[in-house]
């Protein structure tokens, strides 16, 4: 009797084993299965993707955007190039407009410094005057404003503008003769041409 209650214990141990081991396998088979699609790719050949076409597509856009790196690192260098001219231009010539605006009254001086005194009083002024004239003369000349010099030299319409036209054998032809009115330089810039005389 012991024997056959044994007997049949043992039956179902190893029915319920063989259906655990059974089920175990399904189970097994499906974790795999999950793991498959899990590794499967949105660009896998078998959904009909080309990877040669897609990095062709991302090459060309990281080409593109190198280049558009490139241009704007030539942009921004161009414009570093140009401030600093213009930086450099300004500094240069700080003086320009200050000198324009001052060279009617250097005229003016002159013309007044060519009237003869006929007496004392006179004297002193123009003396005065003088002073005054080679002051801003001295002031200019330290910010690079220097007066054109024309009288005997080649004509230049760079710096000489001709109002007339002469003949004078102590010159040569082609020559300045005469100097209406000074002409002015700010270094390297020709701030007003000097009028002039020409010899023909």
């Amino acid at each position: 009797m012991t024997k056959e209650k044994n007997h049949t214990l043992n039956e179902e141990v190893e029915s319920q084993n063989n259906e655990h081991a059974q089920l175990t396998d399904e189970e097994v088979e499906s974790v795999f299965a999950e793991a498959g699609d899990q590794n499967s790719t949105p660009n896998d050949k078998s959904a009909g993707i080309d990877y040669e076409a897609e990095i062709q597509v991302l090459t060309n856009k990281l080409e593109e955007a190198d280049n558009r790196y490139l241009r704007l690192q030539a942009d921004f260098d161009n414009f570093r190039r140009r401030t600093r001219l213009d930086i450099e231009a300004s500094e240069k010539y700080r003086a320009q407009k200050l000198a324009v605006e001052l060279l009617p009254a250097l005229d003016n001086f002159e013309r007044a410094l060519n009237i003869e005194a006929d007496n004392e009083q006179s004297k002193s002024l123009l003396q005065g005057m003088e002073m005054v004239y080679r002051g801003l003369v001295e002031a200019l000349k330290k910010e690079g404003v220097e007066a054109i010099e024309s009288v005997g030299k080649e004509f230049d319409p760079n710096f000489h503008q001709a109002v007339m036209t002469g003949e004078d054998e102590n010159y040569g032809s082609n020559t300045v003769i005469e100097e209406f009115q000074k002409g002015y330089m700010l270094k390297d810039r020709v701030l007003r041409p000097s009028m002039v005389k020409v010899n023909q």
